[in-house]
């Protein structure tokens, strides 16, 4: 697997360099938002990992310029970490958001889940009839939610499944406040985020083991919501 990091600080080029490199990964690295763009055409990498205050271009012109043409994952790894800077990237077509500094195992788990994301399929969602997690089974075709094989287990409303559907068909990825609210209630509701924290906890209380802390339906704070099959 390719990964394009693109970073101004040549530490963390180099430390990046070493450790992904480390693990397996092919590595090819740019100092600046430019020479990102160009290796994103010449190397075609399967993530491209880059920081949002670079010369030449900053991030969110390096993300908007490779969506133009390239569904290839992107992950921010970025020193801001205001709610305003994330959503603009996530905006501008990042899949994902990391702030510096990192522990590298967090790192990893984020580029296995944009690894898995790309293994799925088109955009991203599983094509599987079925996904189980912690004793929880979704079917995606009879839309049904069971709980250890009991049909009578779990009850949705409909709201409810339309969220829950949208996060399991995008295991390990980042879903957006809104990709959620615009798939749900409409581009009318982008901005209502308290519907989704409500309709979330009405979930949490009816598939996680434990609700007051979970384990699949996970909240990024200021981005949105993430599925995650393991515990």
């Amino acid at each position: 697997m390719k990964i394009l990091i693109a970073d101004d600080d040549p530490q963390i080029l180099r430390a990046l360099r070493i450790t992904l490199g480390s693990q397996g990964y092919d590595v090819v690295t740019a100092a600046d938002g430019a020479e990102a763009i160009r290796l994103a055409a010449a190397e075609h990498p399967d993530l491209l990992m880059l920081d949002l205050g670079m010369p030449a271009l900053d991030g969110l012109a390096v993300i908007e310029a490779v969506r133009g043409w390239s569904p290839v994952p992107i992950l921010v790894v970025s020193g801001r970490t205001g709610s305003a800077d994330k959503v603009d990237a996530l905006d501008a077509g990042a899949d994902d958001y990391v702030t510096k500094p990192f522990a590298m195992d967090e790192l990893f788990a984020r580029i296995r889940a944009l690894t898995r994301r790309t293994a799925t399929g088109p955009g991203g969602a599983t094509d599987a009839p079925s996904v189980s997690f912690g004793g929880v089974t979704v079917d995606l075709v009879a839309r049904q939610v069971t709980r250890d094989g009991d049909r009578s287990a779990v009850r949705l409303t409909p709201t409810e499944w339309k969220i829950l559907d949208l996060l399991v068909r995008n295991p390990g990825r980042l879903v957006t406040h809104q990709e959620l609210l615009t798939e749900v209630w409409g581009t009318d509701r982008v901005k209502e985020t308290g519907y989704l924290r409500l309709y979330l906890g009405q979930l949490r209380k009816k598939l996680e083991p434990d609700p007051a802390h979970p384990h699949h339906l996970l909240t990024e704070a200021g981005m949105g919501y993430r599925f995650t099959p393991e515990a």
